[in-house]
């Protein structure tokens, strides 16, 4: 999240606008094109910035490391038996780079991604074909979707699936709570950590 937001920030200042952290994070959305017109950039000029945003991406990044103890987590999921997707926002070219070099990708077989659908989140059109896909979408209610967005929360609730927080940047405890988070998290590990607990 910091290399994606430092990236968006390059971007901001391309086109002489600031980059002020708490217009972000009201303005974000997983829909990258409805938050640049929200932070000020002309909607004509959005396939441009979205060139901008992947040049100092790729420039900026470096090796990007998984969050500490995601890959402990994800492997712990997988042992319960637990099936796995990702619903993201993210270009698959960006997303199935950082999956293979953090070592993520092999628990998560399923990825829905930007551009896959017409539509982006909170819409519930990606969690739906990403639980089609994981072979669980007549049973939305064992269904358990992890984000650190606010519309990641909306769409979890619209699916009718358990929708867990986790504090990041982009929302606080407060922030992910009323936007429909069920429960609240520090980290994935954490939430892992009490989940599998409580199984």
């Amino acid at each position: 999240l910091p290399a994606i937001t430092q990236a968006n920030a390059d971007v901001l200042e391309s086109y002489g606008i600031p980059f002020d952290a708490d217009a972000y994070r009201q303005a974000y959305s997983p829909d990258w094109q409805v938050m640049y017109v929200r932070l000020g950039i002309h909607a004509a000029r959005i396939e441009e910035a979205a060139g901008r945003w992947l040049v100092a991406y790729r420039r900026d990044v470096g090796e990007v490391p998984a969050m500490p103890r995601a890959l402990e987590a994800l492997a712990r999921l997988a042992a319960a038996g637990l099936r796995m997707g990702l619903v993201t926002a993210g270009d698959r070219s960006v997303v199935e780079e950082q999956l293979a070099s953090t070592g993520l990708g092999r628990f998560l077989p399923v990825r829905v991604c930007a551009g896959d659908l017409p539509v982006a989140k909170p819409h519930p059109a990606p969690l739906r074909k990403a639980l089609a896909e994981l072979g669980v979408d007549g049973v939305p209610g064992r269904t358990v979707y992890v984000g650190d967005a606010q519309d990641d929360m909306r769409m979890a609730r619209t699916v009718g699936a358990r929708a867990v927080g986790i504090v990041s940047m982009l929302g606080d405890r407060e922030d992910l709570m009323a936007a429909g988070a069920h429960e609240v998290a520090a980290s994935v590990a954490d939430w892992v950590d009490g989940f599998l607990a409580s199984q």
